[in-house]
């Protein structure tokens, strides 16, 4: 099955984080199940020259220390005591550097993903809009804790692909779309790097 390389998230961290927009996430769950989800929204994070990296100046903890390992694998923490984030880690190993995954367009499993992020919750027109639209609310439709923490993404539970058929799943109709770049969110503590024009997204052409 096609899937992206350990090439792919070698490369310049910025390059990787526009080169995923309209990658394809697949998750396969215990119970065998695939989710696969369009990739919309990233941020860029890079260890040696951004104070809103985690490992700003190659600062290694038990935290960050799979920031530093070969690229191509899972990065997943915590944030406010109740919010998982998932990053793919990029560059050769030794630069702590990663893509930060904001958003994306469910195109399968929709149905368990709307369980995973709203239980048993009615499911409104607004909260389909906003089942995957954050950090935080990928991870919980994806089912995707600091137990998968450092996970390979060449594998076979978490990978990312060009094309939904890659993974036996019909493509979805898409709009016209543009490449929009703007600085991240909730970095503002980061001195001059949260002006960083490091967030990237596709946005219908229509709007």
């Amino acid at each position: 099955m096609a899937r992206l390389s350990r090439e792919f998230y070698s490369q310049d961290t910025l390059t990787a984080a526009r080169l995923l927009l309209g990658k394809y996430l697949i998750r396969r769950l215990d119970s065998g199940e695939t989710l696969a989800g369009r990739v919309t929204e990233t941020e860029a994070y890079i260890g040696r020259c951004d104070k809103a990296c985690h490992a700003y100046n190659y600062r290694r903890t038990s935290r960050t220390e799979i920031l530093f390992a070969p690229p191509g694998h899972a990065y997943i923490y915590l944030i406010y005591g109740m919010h998982h984030c998932l990053n793919f880690v990029t560059e050769p190993e030794g630069e702590p550097a990663a893509v930060l995954l904001r958003a994306i367009q469910p195109v399968a499993g929709l149905e368990t993903m709307v369980r995973l992020r709203y239980g048993d919750r009615p499911l409104t027109p607004q909260r389909l809009r906003h089942l995957a639209d954050g950090p935080g609310k990928v991870c919980r439709a994806l089912c995707l804790t600091r137990a998968e923490n450092g996970m390979d993404l060449t594998g076979d539970r978490l990978f990312l692909c060009d094309s939904p058929e890659d993974a036996g799943i019909s493509r979805p109709e898409l709009p016209r779309e543009r490449l929009r770049t703007g600085p991240r969110i909730g970095v503002d503590y980061a001195e001059e790097a949260r002006d960083f024009p490091w967030r990237f997204w596709l946005e219908d052409e229509a709007r």
